[in-house]
C-alpha cells in the first residue's frame, strides 16, 4: 500500500489500484491525503505536458515542509490521470 510519511506521520496513503505513477512520482488521491497537515502556497511552476502546477506546504508537529506536495488543478490532457491527485517531494518519505 503506497504511503508518504513525513517527521513521523503519515500524510497520505492509498491502495495501489488508486495512485497514478507518472514520472516515477507517486501521485495519490486527494482523498487519501490527510488535509490536517497541508496548507495552500502560492508557488507555482509549470510542465510542458502536465501544465500549472500548484502547490502545499507539509506542517507536524510545528515542523514545516514548504512546498514539499504539488498538484494540477486543471491538468492538461495528456495528463488528465493526475486530475485529483498530489505528489510529494523535499524528504517526503513515499513507500510503495
Amino acid at each position: 500500500m503506497p504511503t508518504a510519511s513525513w517527521n513521523g506521520a503519515v500524510i497520505a496513503q492509498a491502495n495501489s489500484d488508486q495512485v497514478q505513477i507518472v514520472e516515477n512520482n507517486v501521485y495519490f488521491p486527494l482523498s487519501a491525503v490527510r488535509q490536517e497537515y497541508l496548507s495552500g502556497s502560492d508557488h507555482q511552476t509549470s510542465c510542458p505536458w502536465k501544465g500549472i502546477a500548484s502547490y502545499y506546504d507539509i506542517h507536524v508537529d510545528g515542523k514545516v515542509n514548504e512546498n514539499a506536495a504539488w498538484y494540477y488543478p486543471a491538468p492538461k490532457a495528456e495528463a488528465m490521470q493526475i486530475a485529483g491527485h498530489v505528489a510529494f517531494w523535499r524528504g517526503v518519505v513515499v513507500e510503495r
